[in-house]
């Protein structure tokens, strides 16, 4: 028999009744038009630094992808100019032109609306990023913004553009596909 104490309610009861999610995300805001614009290449998880009123206006109301990109810039140091970017110095990655709203009770210490924002990701993906933009000609964009165990995060698309054949390419294959899922559907009844 059990002591009936409430240690005594099983393993992992915590995540279960509402406690801490540890692999969850939830989702802040999501750029559909990435889909129908580029032709995706890879996708990448980077952190966001942002100040606390930052992520309290985050949480109140989501912001637009649709506008923002990623610049790949030589880190400086110490104010100096580091080396220079193409030369496999040290990277940094900005988030630029992102719009987020001032928080309502932020007063004196809000934050600029759109200022670049620093992306934290691993020197390995600095480096194929920067590849992909100076040698290759691709664009990197954000597709979503999303909480992960508390912390807000990027899911960042490596993508070439599309042209317009691409584009009507496209629609004609999600409409073929459609028609040909509606007719299996009927021919079953």
């Amino acid at each position: 028999m059990s002591s009936g104490g409430p240690k005594s309610r099983g393993a992992g009861s915590g995540a279960e009744s509402g406690g801490a999610r540890t692999g969850g995300e939830k989702l802040i805001s999501q750029n559909s038009a990435v889909r129908a614009d580029y032709f995706i290449e890879e996708l990448v998880e980077a952190g966001i630094v942002l100040q606390g009123t930052e992520v309290k206006s985050i949480r109140v109301t989501a912001p637009g992808l649709k506008e923002c990109y990623v610049d790949i810039t030589a880190k400086k140091k110490r104010g100096v100019d580091g080396a220079d970017a193409k030369s496999g110095g040290a990277l940094e990655a900005w988030l630029m032109n992102l719009h987020l709203n001032p928080y309502s009770h932020g007063n004196i210490w809000n934050h600029e609306t759109r200022r670049p924002r620093k992306l934290l990701l691993h020197s390995h993906q600095l480096r194929k990023m920067l590849g992909a933009l100076t040698q290759e000609g691709k664009t990197i964009v954000p597709t979503r913004m999303y909480f992960k165990a508390g912390r807000v995060k990027l899911e960042l698309a490596i993508v070439r553009g599309k042209n317009k054949g691409d584009k009507r390419e496209d629609v004609k294959r999600r409409t073929s596909e459609r028609e040909m899922a509606g007719a299996m559907k009927r021919g079953r009844r």
